[in-house]
């Protein structure tokens, strides 16, 4: 599973067993959507692989064989990575906004999400933007697949550019705001070559 779409959350705890051997706890949890990756555990002595959410596999030393994941009751991951949980930072939050076809003009739709983007910006204290023209907070560019491939990306680069530019105007410091396109590549939807397709002339907007 792709990364940038599955967060695996790895919440690892060391104790102290005898005064002399560590004890490693590794136990996986869901991204905030419900959805799970997974997250090999390996040592010298053997390695285990955990795909489903609430497993949990320990580690006692080296040269011990990972335990078999087994549950971990929600009383029980509450209790040990309380203070853990507590301070994991906020998850992104991505918005996509719609262009006019072959245009670098967002459609009125998208242009009332923008006060909705600068509002999230703002709680999040965030300082790291994307914009994906297809990407902290990150622009990302996209087109459809009407047109030529040299045509989508450079179409794709300016909607990325041109939202970057929008939230620049609206008081964000450039520095903060990255961009990039990827121009027909990655299409939200799935379609044959030379098709206009609203849903992929988009700019996706990552607050993190």
């Amino acid at each position: 599973m792709k990364t940038s779409i599955i967060l695996t959350l790895l919440i690892t705890i060391l104790v102290f067993v005898n005064g002399c051997s560590q004890k490693t706890t590794v136990v996986l949890l869901p991204d905030p959507d419900g959805k799970v990756g997974h997250v090999i555990v390996a040592n010298d002595a053997g390695t285990v692989n955990i795909r489903e959410a609430g497993k949990a596999t320990v580690v006692k030393g080296r040269d011990s064989h990972p335990k078999q994941p087994s549950p971990m009751s929600q009383a029980d991951i509450d209790a040990n990575f309380s203070i853990a949980l507590k301070n994991l930072p906020p998850q992104p939050t991505h918005f996509l906004l719609y262009f006019q076809k072959n245009s670098t003009k967002l459609t009125t739709e998208s242009i009332k999400t923008l006060p909705q983007i600068l509002q999230t910006i703002a709680n999040q204290n965030s300082s790291d933007i994307k914009v994906v023209g297809h990407t902290d907070t990150r622009v990302v560019g996209h087109t459809d697949t009407a047109g030529d491939h040299a045509y989508n990306m450079a179409l794709s680069k300016k909607r990325a550019a041109a939202v970057a530019q929008l939230l620049v105007n609206s008081g964000l410091p450039e520095n903060q705001i990255t961009s990039t396109s990827h121009g027909e590549e990655n299409l939200l939807i799935k379609t044959a070559d030379d098709v206009h397709e609203r849903k992929n002339r988009r700019v996706e907007v990552i607050v993190r």
